[in-house]
């Protein structure tokens, strides 16, 4: 019987990274190494999430999906995709600028890279005093302005900046110019993919001292000159009930902030659901098995799981993710 699914963290290494994810999940890094990203739910066919808890610990993704199929992913989820897990879920620490850069749609990238393409949301889970970030342009442009401030050194003008505060949220669609600003911590839910394509890196170089590759022209191909929103997503928090945060075709967000006990029914749903905690303690029971949920972790929920019962350690926050299959 599949029971509520924990995962081995996968840390990536990042030149803006910090310590405060391997801080949070209690896991020893060298000093010298930067922690930008925690791959908590990954279907990447380079970085497939491994089960740690319970009788299925030490199964990756892929073996999970090819022995339970619609089970775990949802009839019409897995019809669609198969064996690809559709959803990256992660957690990112912003210790430095992120670079400027933008994100194929899926067309785009099916010719490019034949890949998914990339649209995403963040929300904040912790923001350092007079942290901000990129999202969008400051004024509808066009490609040639873009290239005139880009080739001048004034690109920084061209882009929209906010602030950016704990609970914040932005929805970033595939073609969105953005960047998180240092000072962030970002749990994100996005599509299965990993294209990047880097505008403007401040001119940073590696450890081994080689300036990171720009995609100028693949990034021209991919901008949406016409965006001067700011994405971000308006929201009130309900105590023990759902709220929609952002919703599109490849993923629906909610806000569930969890005080004592909860009773979930899921039955409704014909996919899979992801608890990220983004604040207090929690533990999730379903099918007889126990997860305690930290903030910072997360939990998969297989589709065929239907009761959920939520208790929390004073108030948790979590984000529930789902796709409406």
């Amino acid at each position: 019987m599949l029971y509520p699914l924990k995962f081995q963290p996968i840390l990536k290494e990042m030149i803006w990274g910090g310590k405060k994810i391997p801080q949070k999940l209690n896991v020893e890094v060298a000093e010298d190494v930067k922690i930008g990203e925690n791959f908590a739910v990954s279907g990447l066919k380079n970085d497939l999430s491994v089960v740690s808890n319970g009788e299925l610990a030490g199964k990756n993704m892929l073996e999970l999906i090819e022995a339970y199929k619609g089970d775990l992913l949802g009839e019409k989820v897995y019809q669609q995709f198969g064996t690809n897990f559709p959803l990256l879920i992660k957690y990112i620490d912003a210790n430095d600028d992120l670079s400027i850069q933008v994100h194929p749609d899926d067309e785009l990238a099916k010719v490019k890279h034949d890949s998914f393409g990339k649209t995403e949301m963040w929300y904040v889970v912790d923001a350092e005093k007079g942290a901000g970030l990129i999202s969008g342009f400051s004024k509808k442009t066009t490609a040639g302005e873009f290239e005139t401030y880009h080739s001048s050194g004034k690109l920084m003008e061209l882009m929209a900046k906010h602030p950016t505060a704990e609970g914040d949220a932005f929805f970033i669609p595939a073609g969105k110019v953005h960047s998180i600003g240092s000072g962030n911590l970002i749990a994100e839910i996005q599509q299965t993919s990993d294209i990047t394509y880097r505008i403007y890196d401040f001119d940073r170089r590696d450890k081994f001292g080689n300036p990171r590759e720009l995609h100028h022209e693949l990034a021209m191909d991919a901008m949406d000159f016409s965006d001067d929103a700011s994405g971000k997503v308006d929201y009130q928090a309900v105590v023990n009930s759902s709220v929609n945060v952002a919703s599109c075709q490849y993923f629906t967000t909610n806000m569930l902030q969890v005080e004592g006990g909860l009773q979930k029914d899921y039955s409704e749903k014909k996919s899979f659901v992801i608890l990220m905690n983004v604040g207090g303690a929690c533990t999730i029971k379903a099918n007889g098995v126990d997860v305690e949920l930290k903030e910072m972790e997360a939990t998969l929920l297989p589709a065929a799981i239907n009761e959920v019962e939520i208790s929390a350690e004073g108030t948790a926050k979590l984000l529930e993710v789902y796709i409406e299959a």
